[in-house]
């Protein structure tokens, strides 16, 4: 297995894809569903609009390192979602409930597929932390050879999952009882808290992972 590139070569290079990733992947269509609902656009239109930024991030991998991004796609998959969706749900409780439905939805992707060589955690780890350069894609599966590696990636997984379930599953419920006009404050505040909040722990968990493995494959 190849070492790490240095911090020199590729750190700004990956803090460079994390803004691409974030803009276009997520600022990109809650912006620009956000600002075209508000102008009068219909819900499908600006939905498929907004996947415009995720194609792009698409397109560029493919055509910059001749891989498909596993990111962008699932990113396409849930704007897809939400036009079916938005489609067949024409009142604003079901709309809400479409919202943390789909949050749910990748809550239980991400539990399924503990049941899968390598759970989806280590597919969006190294989406992060390599920006798609082949030196630092090389080590990242080459971790995978390291028990404690792949406990780190079912683990991270597994709160993933349960806590993005967990938060729609509560989102669903309150649905039904608080009104409309709060609700839409919650669904558009509370899953992207708790994603930060998952975000945050999963990068001190990685660093604290990264040290014991770095502990361990120290000479006595």
């Amino acid at each position: 297995m190849s070492t790490p590139p240095t911090a020199s070569t590729s750190k700004g290079a990956v803090l460079g894809g994390w803004l691409a990733t974030i803009l276009l992947n997520i600022a990109f269509p809650i912006v620009t569903y956000s600002v075209l609902t508000g102008h009068g656009l219909g819900q499908v239109p600006a939905l498929l609009l907004g996947g415009i930024g995720p194609a792009v991030e698409l397109a560029i991998n493919l055509i910059r390192a001749r891989r498909v991004d596993e990111f962008s796609i699932i990113v396409l998959i849930f704007l897809a979602i939400g036009v079916i969706s938005a489609l067949a749900f024409n009142t604003p409780r079901l709309v809400l409930i479409k919202e943390s439905a789909g949050t749910g939805l990748f809550g239980v992707v991400l539990l399924a597929s503990l049941l899968a060589p390598r759970p989806l955690m280590f597919y969006f780890g190294r989406r992060f932390a390599t920006n798609g350069i082949p030196e630092r894609i090389e080590y990242w599966n080459g971790l995978w050879q390291y028990p404690g590696f792949r406990r780190a990636q079912r683990i991270l997984t597994l709160i993933w999952g349960a806590t993005l379930t967990l938060t729609a599953g509560i989102c669903i419920a309150l649905v039904f009882v608080l009104s409309v006009s709060t609700m839409v404050v919650i669904t558009n505040v509370v899953p992207y808290a708790v994603i930060a909040l998952l975000v945050i722990g999963t990068m001190t968990y990685g660093r604290r992972a990264g040290r014991a493995r770095a502990n361990a494959a120290a000479p006595a």
